[in-house]
């Protein structure tokens, strides 16, 4: 499509007063679709060698399944929303993820599943927390968010929601894999001198920005191997895990989530970028500068109002991934020393 003499001269003119000229503002007078996709699977201490060639090249794999699910979706000129949710209940399919199917367990050996999912158009969420019998946990933190007056659901209540819901239910045996299983195990032997296993499997999210420029953002996790006294992280609380604001930023956590409730971080990424002027990948590491700072660790990933992605973690490595319109093939990377995807 071409540009009419007005719209060349206005834009000249920006130009010629210094002025901004954003590229999703020259994008659209071209007549281009832009979009943009991330996703992550949790971070932790993943040194190169902890992964056999198998293991490694099946987490790529998951991820670019992931990527693949959520980008059809933006190619065809879905929405963000619609993305994100794809992309998230991949991952909470495959067994080799902390969330829906692969989740850890609780010490009492229950599986307890926590989701969030925001519309940056909107800003309307919703969330779950302690779910035990939803198969995809992200498609009834969208029903709350769509179908109720609320943002957070938990427990019982939760569960009551889905079936009413209509929402596919899957029997506590669905959620169990043996890996997971003794993890729990190691876990009860000696719990107090053993690092947390979710540090190697954590949370899994996405976060996109659609043909429109719509931002969004979804999360997903099993929590905590050996969590007590129904322990809720970060993944549901909007603001923390899970936050998401259109011509800013939309922003999916992991890691140790107490630390991210304490420092607001998902919405503390979009603020540095609104208020501070940071780009997305200053906001993300300052971001986990600061859980840094009181002791806590793990990862983010954060896409910015013109669909630009940054993976911020203070670990040895995440699972993570992107794709775009500028460019459609998945990249993956799993190591901190691995460039990030862009």
């Amino acid at each position: 499509m071409m540009m009419t003499l007005p719209t060349l001269l206005r834009l000249t003119c920006l130009a010629l007063c210094g002025l901004a000229v954003s590229t999703p503002t020259l994008a659209a007078a071209a007549g281009e679709a832009k979009w943009s996709l991330a996703v992550h699977g949790g971070a932790g201490v993943l040194e190169r060698g902890e992964l056999t060639p198998e293991k490694d090249k099946a987490f790529r794999a998951g991820l670019d399944a992931a990527l693949d699910a959520g980008a059809r979706i933006l190619k065809a000129g879905g929405s963000s929303l619609d993305a994100v949710e794809a992309a998230v209940r991949v991952l909470e399919d495959n067994p080799l993820f902390n969330a829906g199917k692969g989740a850890v367990f609780t010490a009492e050996g229950r599986n307890e599943l926590d989701a969030a999912i925001m519309d940056g158009a909107t800003l309307k969420a919703g969330a779950v927390a302690g779910v035990t019998r939803t198969r995809n946990p992200i498609s009834l933190a969208r029903a709350v968010m769509e179908k109720s007056p609320h943002v957070l659901l938990a427990r019982e209540g939760a569960d009551q929601f889905s079936k009413e819901m209509g929402l596919e239910q899957a029997p506590p045996g669905y959620f169990y894999t043996e890996e997971r299983w003794k993890q729990l195990l190691a876990w009860r032997k000696d719990h107090h001198a053993m690092l947390d296993p979710t540090h190697l499997f954590g949370t899994v999210g996405a976060v996109a920005l659609d043909q429109k420029g719509h931002v969004a953002a979804a999360t997903s996790t099993g929590g905590m191997t050996g969590k007590r006294w129904a322990r809720i992280g970060d993944s549901p609380i909007i603001g923390a895990g899970t936050y998401a604001r259109d011509g800013v930023c939309a922003v999916s956590a992991t890691g140790s989530g107490e630390y991210f409730i304490r420092e607001s971080a998902a919405r503390q990424v979009c603020d540095r970028l609104a208020w501070k002027g940071e780009t997305v990948q200053q906001a993300a590491d300052g971001t986990m500068a600061a859980i840094t700072k009181i002791g806590g660790d793990g990862g983010l990933i954060a896409i910015d109002g013109e669909g630009r992605a940054a993976f911020g973690m203070n670990d040895l490595g995440m699972y993570r991934g992107a794709i775009s319109s500028s460019a459609p093939t998945p990249r993956t990377a799993i190591y901190a020393d691995e460039p990030s995807p862009r």
